[in-house]
């Protein structure tokens, strides 16, 4: 094992994750690519309000999470890359997979997605069934 990407959204479930993947990185002198999706939400209207979510405000989302998983962990003798996506969460962590040859991928089992507290999430769900690689679903 060489290349282990973790997807990470900020939640809890992904900062175990990520813990989880420095872990196995030490054991297996492998590299840890870190990789936050911004998905570019779509634009609500109604009557009274309207949201628009400008493109700076998504990128400084994802430097925020970015930063808030990283906040606390240990980082020594782990060779991390950070990556920024844009697009479909599960859609880009296969993508990925393909483009990076990883060996392994670590997930939370739940996110900050739409339907929090289900079972297992969508994306974890998605990645689970189609990716080439290990996944290993941290709860």
């Amino acid at each position: 094992m060489k290349k282990i990407l973790v997807a990470t959204d900020a939640s809890d479930y992904s900062r175990r994750a990520f813990k989880t993947a420095l872990e196995f990185a030490r054991k297996f002198d492998a590299e840890v690519e870190l990789l936050f999706v911004m998905q570019m939400p779509l634009a609500y209207d109604s009557n009274v309000y309207s949201y628009i979510i400008s493109p700076e405000e998504i990128v400084n989302e994802a430097d925020r999470a970015l930063k808030v998983t990283l906040g606390g962990m240990d980082l020594s003798d782990v060779k991390l890359t950070q990556k920024k996506i844009q697009g479909k969460p599960a859609n880009v962590i296969i993508k990925e997979v393909e483009d990076e040859n990883i060996d392994l991928v670590v997930m939370g089992s739940q996110g900050y997605g739409a339907i929090a507290g289900s079972l297992l999430g969508s994306v974890s769900q998605r990645v689970l069934h189609k990716a080439k690689c290990s996944v290993l679903i941290v709860k």
